[in-house]
């Protein structure tokens, strides 16, 4: 089958010499009209431009992923007498709202002025969580504490542990609630340091609704809230009954969507009609769940188990001093190799792709933990596309969006749920009559990508061949990936930043790489481009990321 040209990011070379000053804080739009030009007249090539990091397009879409986390207020006292107070961006201009027990908005099931009383988490929340934690508890001991410890004992701590979790739980139940406050949703937590969250709606940019396998038998689910600038939940609510975080999902969606000089009243209204927006749609796409297994199995870590497998026989044949615990460890070692295959396979069992009737992408997904989320197009920063080497062979790729907040975005934080999937297993037909739902206007077979000098053969002698990158009529796109081949399309609206960066060998040979910055994701590279078209492509890209802010 003819492969479509994919694509990726590209690292910055060894020894690279960054010409441009990265995005510091992904909240502030960069202005790359800084003098690009410069880097042909400098001495070497390698003159810097001067306001490429410093200046500050005013332009920043109010949608943009650009907020900071939100605040969480601190009241360590226990009996609440200092004040916990929660900043937020108001769009009327107030700065701070403060919350103290015992008065309103800050009391047990008092009501916050303009508010309402607050709401306590599902009686059951406790035990589900006691389950939770003992389960990772077990895990950690793992077989060498119960060798250490006996059968007997063993069984003796952990329900010891059990007790004493499920007293703790069943405390932070009795503090915890939730309560919806003008354009802010507010958590009370907290059992020796009592904490309020304030998260501004203005900033929440997804809501997932997750049911993991004992709170969906007891018909309860979790809220958990991406905001923009935070590198995980913030202030998850579990557990809810699942009417009910459903609908208080709709209402915040809802809340946050209205323009921000919109009155809150006006806001919470729009989600008496949320049934229209919240009703189930039509599924775009299904994913066959036998693909997606053997999507799995066509993983390195599951093709190498064999290896393992016979390994172990090895030593329970040959190896006299090989123990029953010894033999246990090697096999969780191995389990934990296939692990993450197969937490995949339960994660992406039943994939399905709806759009719904206001335009967002509903994902839906899981066997043992369902999880429901909704993605507007307008928030999606960038679109990964995917083709592992040994899924080639069958024509398959997989879609990845980066939505600012949304958890597992950054290098070392990969969400174990991988909650980023688009489509986790598709053909390239597929993919090209889907992708246009999250970007518009990218044709997967009709992408205008020009390819490196021939220059690039010095520091890309392998990868020449397949280096690409072009701008499109909406978006960015550039491909890179040798074994992995990875496509990478960041629409012109949400670039952050454009960086010019030139290693020693690449002034030598009079290339230069050109680097797209995005909140959410690792920055989309055009790699080794000849001088001049890198800094005509940076020029360019800062000239349609403005134009494409003004016009949104």
């Amino acid at each position: 089958m003819t492969e479509p040209g994919p694509s990726g990011t590209t690292p910055a070379p060894p020894g690279g010499t960054s010409l441009g000053s990265p995005a510091d804080d992904p909240g502030r739009v960069q202005d790359a009209t800084a003098r690009f030009g410069d880097l042909r007249d400098a001495p070497g090539g390698t003159a810097r431009p001067d306001s490429l990091s410093d200046a500050q397009d005013p332009t920043a879409h109010p949608d943009d992923l650009n907020g900071a986390p939100a605040a969480t207020a601190h009241s360590d006292d226990l009996s609440g007498a200092p004040a916990a107070t929660a900043h937020s961006d108001d769009p009327s201009g107030a700065r701070g709202a403060t919350a103290r027990p015992g008065e309103p908005g800050g009391g047990r099931g008092g009501a916050a002025a303009g508010g309402e009383p607050r709401t306590r988490l599902h009686p059951l929340t406790p035990v589900l969580k006691s389950v939770r934690t003992l389960a990772l508890i077990v895990a950690a001991v793992s077989w060498r504490g119960l060798q250490n410890l006996g059968p007997a004992h063993y069984a003796e701590a952990l329900l010891a542990l059990l007790v004493l979790v499920l007293l703790y739980s069943a405390l932070a139940w009795r503090f915890t609630g939730y309560e919806v406050v003008g354009r802010e949703l507010r958590v009370h937590e907290g059992v020796l340091s009592r904490r309020v969250r304030a998260v501004p709606l203005e900033r929440l940019q997804s809501i997932e609704v997750v049911q993991p396998l004992l709170a969906r038998l007891a018909g309860l689910a979790e809220l958990r809230l991406d905001m923009a600038g935070g590198a995980k939940s913030e202030a998850p609510l579990a557990f809810l009954p699942l009417a009910e975080a459903t609908a208080l999902r709709a209402r915040l969606l809802a809340m946050a969507a209205a323009a921000p000089g919109h009155p809150p009243a006006a806001a919470a209204s729009s989600s008496a009609d949320e049934p229209a927006a919240e009703a189930e749609p039509a599924d775009v796409f299904r994913v066959d769940n036998t693909d997606v297994l053997r999507s799995q199995l066509l993983t390195p870590p599951v093709m190498f188990t064999p290896l393992a497998v016979l390994f172990i026989v090895g030593q329970l044949m040959f190896n006299s001093d090989f123990g029953i615990f010894a033999l246990a460890s090697m096999v969780t070692a191995v389990a934990g190799t296939v692990g993450a295959p197969a937490m995949r396979v339960l994660n992406f069992w039943n994939f399905r792709l709806g759009l719904a009737a206001d335009g967002r992408l509903r994902i839906r997904h899981g066997l043992l933990e369902t999880r429901s989320q909704l993605v507007a197009p307008h928030r999606v920063q960038s679109l990964t596309v995917t083709w592992p080497l040994l899924w080639r062979a069958k024509g398959w790729l997989r879609v990845t969006l980066a939505v600012a907040g949304q958890r597992g975005r950054e290098p070392g934080q990969e969400s174990r749920a991988e909650t980023d999937r688009l489509l986790p297993v598709a053909t390239v037909d597929t993919a090209r009559s889907l992708i246009p739902l999250a970007v518009p206007g990218v044709d997967l077979l009709a992408l205008p990508l020009v390819p490196v000098p021939a220059a690039a053969g010095w520091l890309a002698p392998l990868r020449r061949q397949v280096l690409r990158a072009g701008l499109l009529d909406g978006a960015f796109a550039s491909v890179d990936g040798l074994a992995t081949r990875v496509l990478t399309v960041v629409p012109y609206a949400r670039i952050q930043s454009v960086r010019l960066r030139q290693g020693p060998l690449q002034r030598r040979l009079g290339l230069a790489t050109v680097l797209v910055d995005v909140a959410g994701g690792a920055p989309a590279t055009a790699a080794h481009r000849e001088l001049a078209q890198a800094v005509a492509w940076a020029d360019e890209l800062t000239a349609r990321a403005r134009a494409a802010r003004e016009a949104g």
